[in-house]
């Protein structure tokens, strides 16, 4: 695939992967506007892109590294510290898939378990393909993504049966 050089080549590569981007910012940013802002930036650094993506599943990967970082930036920038709480940055509403409670629960995970369950489950994803995308060893995204679904079916237990 080449380099995107038109209007009409960048609003069809937005078209493809704005969901997804927006979704893995959203995961990470936990408010509408931060997200909105993380995709723009991340759609802005593809125009600035000068390499050729390979192909489909190379261009996929950028946004998706792209995307973590740029949340990753944004959320140690020192203005973050300087604004509203969490607490009401939480009570914000935002849109979640279509499994919205399975969601909020994978929501309050550690990030690194959101990110390999979003990969695999959401992206679809190998383990050694969710591995090259975070810079990870496949043997401990395998260890995450375990550790991951013993966490979540905690949580349901919990929520179906009450403590255990």
């Amino acid at each position: 695939m080449e380099r995107i050089h038109t209007g009409e080549e960048m609003a069809a590569l937005y078209r493809r992967h704005v969901g997804m981007v927006y979704q893995i910012c959203l995961m990470l940013m936990k408010n509408v506007p931060d997200a909105e802002d993380a995709t723009q930036n991340v759609f802005r650094k593809v125009m600035e892109y000068n390499k050729p993506f390979r192909d489909p599943e190379h261009e996929k990967a950028w946004l998706i590294v792209t995307a973590r970082n740029e949340c990753k930036n944004q959320l140690k920038h020192w203005w973050r510290k300087n604004r509203a709480s969490e607490e009401a940055l939480e009570h914000l509403t935002w849109e979640q898939p279509e499994d919205g409670e399975l969601w909020e629960y994978i929501l309050s995970l550690p990030e690194k378990y959101r990110m390999v369950l979003y990969l695999h489950y959401y992206q679809g994803y190998t383990s050694l393909e969710t591995a090259e995308i975070l810079g990870k060893n496949p043997s401990t995204v395998r260890t995450w993504l375990v550790q991951a679904r013993w966490k979540l079916k905690e949580i349901l237990e919990v929520e179906e049966y009450g403590q255990i």
